[in-house]
């Protein structure tokens, strides 16, 4: 019989505190703030044990269930600045950049997909094509995928 992740929502206020520190235990080494989990676990006061045994099982609310991601694809005029200029509009959105691929410029214009992560300014994928269509240089916006 195979397995099947049930996955809950509950208040962290409830569950152990070794719950909250094997997340802690996880930023630390996402960020490279420790160079191993031994040292994070004893930075953080857990054994490493506790550390394994929950690692791959507990994910922050924010991290695992509220990623509005949106794939775009964008046609950009072969001029200095363009690209600067999306990527402004889109800080100013708070999107967070996943990735970015530029294909090199055909005729004058150059493809760019971009993956972000929308930011709490844009509420809807088509107010963010929408506004990055307004930005100078930018031939077409299209979206090729959302969450």
């Amino acid at each position: 019989m195979e397995h099947r992740s049930q996955l809950i929502v509950v208040d962290a206020s409830v569950l152990p505190d070794v719950i909250g520190k094997v997340l802690e235990v996880k930023k630390l080494l996402a960020y490279r703030e420790e160079k191993s989990s031994a040292a994070a676990c004893k930075r953080v006061g857990i054994s490493r044990s506790a550390y394994y045994k929950y690692k791959d099982c507990v994910f922050s609310y924010e991290d695992k269930l509220t990623q509005r991601i949106i794939n775009l694809h964008l046609t950009l005029r072969d001029e200095a600045g363009v690209l600067s200029s999306v990527l402004s509009a889109l800080y100013a959105l708070d999107a967070n950049i996943l990735t970015v691929n530029q294909n090199i410029p055909i005729d004058g214009v150059a493809g760019v997909t971009f993956s972000i992560r929308l930011g709490g300014e844009v509420q809807t994928p088509h107010a963010l094509e929408e506004r990055l269509q307004t930005v100078e240089g930018v031939v077409s916006v299209k979206i090729l995928s959302g969450e």
